[in-house]
């Protein structure tokens, strides 16, 4: 038996159609409020309709069913096909679908794949800060930024953690707590001047765009955003402030 599953395979999916995706959103409501605990913030802070990118953290293999949780729409995500994944995870993947990319490189096909899904004014998932089971938020990559510029569409950042301990929990016989929190949209900018300039825009946006993201986890899971003044400034505007996630074992560095 096969045990991991590479480029060759992933690099071939592609998102299972909508009506397919709608009906899993109910799996995924149905999961969310039985087996975990799932709380969402700011729901009200997603937008009627799409088109529109969802970036968000990416803690723990099993964060997309409780970000279309969260959502109650069918999701576009996209995700790694430079990565290995161990077969008994491959019936998410399958079951669900995605649109492939190379995290070193945002090729042209997954890019005419993210515009089609927005000009569809469908929901396109991104997790900007690279491949699961990180233990803190990490830095970004600057598609989601990019994809929302060429679309014209809004951004929603949202923060997703408690899924990482999900396992462990359900093993002792616990339901896991798990947090979801959604920001405000924000964006599109434009993006003009010099292949520099814009270069240099796309950074800037991309890292306010984490420090978003950051605003809506407990501090103990910020990481290299802990007491950014951008953090804090959204943790105003969006009058919330995540508490310690204690739930969350730290690991020795």
């Amino acid at each position: 038996m096969k045990k991991k599953y590479g480029s060759e395979t992933l690099s071939k999916l592609k998102p299972q159609p909508k009506w397919w995706r709608y009906l899993l959103t109910y799996v995924s409501m149905f999961l969310g409020s039985t087996i975990s605990k799932t709380k969402v913030w700011g729901k009200w802070n997603l937008p009627k309709d799409g088109p529109y990118v969802i970036a968000c953290n990416h803690f723990s293999i099993i964060d997309p069913p409780f970000f279309t949780y969260a959502v109650q729409k069918p999701i576009n995500f996209i995700a790694a096909s430079d990565q290995e994944v161990d077969w008994w995870f491959m019936w998410a993947p399958f079951i669900y679908g995605w649109i492939p990319v190379d995290r070193e490189k945002l090729n042209p096909s997954t890019i005419k794949k993210a515009l089609k899904v927005l000009k569809n004014k469908e929901i396109l998932g991104i997790f900007p800060d690279g491949g699961a089971e990180n233990d803190f938020l990490g830095k970004a990559k600057n598609g989601a930024v990019y994809i929302s510029n060429l679309a014209k569409v809004p951004i929603v950042p949202m923060a997703i953690y408690g899924a990482e301990t999900a396992w462990e929990g359900l093993s002792k016989g616990l339901r896991p707590r798990v947090f979801v929190n959604i920001g405000k949209p924000f964006g599109p900018y434009k993006m003009i001047g010099s292949k520099k300039e814009k270069q240099k825009k796309l950074q800037e946006v991309g890292n306010d765009m984490m420090c978003r993201i950051a605003a809506l986890l407990p501090v103990n899971r910020q990481k290299d955003y802990k007491g950014k003044k951008l953090v804090k400034k959204y943790q105003a505007l969006n009058n919330f402030i995540p508490k310690d996630h204690l739930y969350y074992k730290m690991k020795k560095l």
